[in-house]
């Protein structure tokens, strides 16, 4: 019985030494398979001050969009400061069209409650052009 039990703690002892061997962080982790966006740690403190949002219209002086945290059918004001994105690189409003999804930085209007859009990001994410 003596003998049993020790071998047992033996090969239990084995197991874990085994098992903690294994976990060792000899190299660098393999990258995200999530290539589009990149590491998900990075991305979203980039996007912090942005809100998400689906074209649903555009027009020279707004855009309208759906799915956004204010509801559906959201009016953001565009001017000529807005700056606009697409795959990385500036583009311009008409680049954009109905189902494009977005990402949008706003500045609201403390007396009126109007948002003005001052950047939108669509496609592959870059984060030099969200500073």
């Amino acid at each position: 019985m003596k003998a049993r039990t020790i071998l047992a703690a033996v090969v239990l002892l084995f197991g874990w030494g085994v098992a903690g061997w294994a976990q060792r962080a000899d190299s660098a982790p393999a990258p995200p398979s999530n290539a589009r966006f990149g590491d998900p740690s990075v991305t979203a403190p980039n996007y912090q001050d942005y809100h998400y949002g689906v074209v649903k219209s555009m027009s020279e002086t707004s855009m309208v969009c759906d799915k956004t945290e204010f509801g559906d059918d959201q009016p953001f004001k565009i001017d000529r400061r807005t700056k606009f994105a697409h795959d990385g690189r500036p583009s311009a409003a008409a680049d954009l069209k109905q189902g494009d999804k977005v990402w949008v930085k706003i500045r609201t209007d403390k007396r009126t409650g109007e948002m003005t859009a001052l950047r939108v990001i669509s496609g592959v994410f870059n984060a030099s052009l969200t500073k």
